[in-house]
């Protein structure tokens, strides 16, 4: 379930659990259980040969391809955004997907090669050119918000309905992380808009 936005001020969650830490042990320590669980359903050693569903493998491929393209544009973040706030959301977006990342290619080698994920070109393209306010209001809407609503969306539906016992723990683990991540990013667009609206006001 999608948790609701964060009502305090970006300030205070910069300063929160979530950029603590704390969070800072917790989430790799999420990322750890998922690759346990995934490493749990095969047998020690063992490689599974049988093929992933058509279901799952849209899964690993949407997913993978989310991931890249979130890895993607916070790499761009770092040098085409001016403001800290969007700087620090994308390092963290940066790090926390290349785990995710990880750990369902993990589980997707076991079931033989699927094609590597690669970022939405259309996604990436549309934020190279972009520089400072300009870009930082396209990765808030486009990435940061659009990317992790989708995400959720797509980590929910295989944690229910998916058919490999691995890729569904892996999906279960992951999305309240994803979750919280489309908080943040909820939060990070409402605080950049009040501030473009109080720009707007004292001009």
């Amino acid at each position: 379930m999608t948790r609701s936005p964060l009502k305090s001020s970006w300030p205070h969650l910069m300063a929160s659990a979530a950029f603590t830490l704390v969070s800072a042990v917790s989430l790799p320590s999420a990322w750890s259980q998922t690759e346990d669980a995934a490493s749990a359903s095969a047998n020690p050693g063992a490689i599974q040969s049988q093929k992933l569903s058509t279901t799952d493998q849209q899964f690993v491929q949407d997913a993978g391809t989310a991931g890249a393209t979130e890895i993607a544009a916070g790499k761009l973040a770092l040098t085409h955004s001016s403001d800290k706030q969007v700087r620090d959301f994308a390092q963290r977006m940066i790090s926390d997907h290349t785990k995710l990342a990880r750990n369902l290619d993990v589980i997707a080698k076991r079931h033989g090669r699927i094609s590597p994920p690669s970022a939405d070109s259309s996604v990436i393209g549309s934020l190279q050119n972009l520089q400072g306010a300009d870009f930082d209001k396209a990765y808030i809407g486009k990435v940061a918000v659009d990317g992790h609503q989708k995400a959720v969306e797509l980590f929910k539906k295989e944690s229910e309905s998916g058919n490999d016992a691995a890729l569904k723990a892996a999906a279960s683990k992951a999305l309240p992380v994803t979750s919280h991540h489309y908080a943040m990013a909820q939060q990070l667009a409402k605080t950049k808009a009040s501030s473009r609206a109080r720009c707007t006001l004292t001009r």
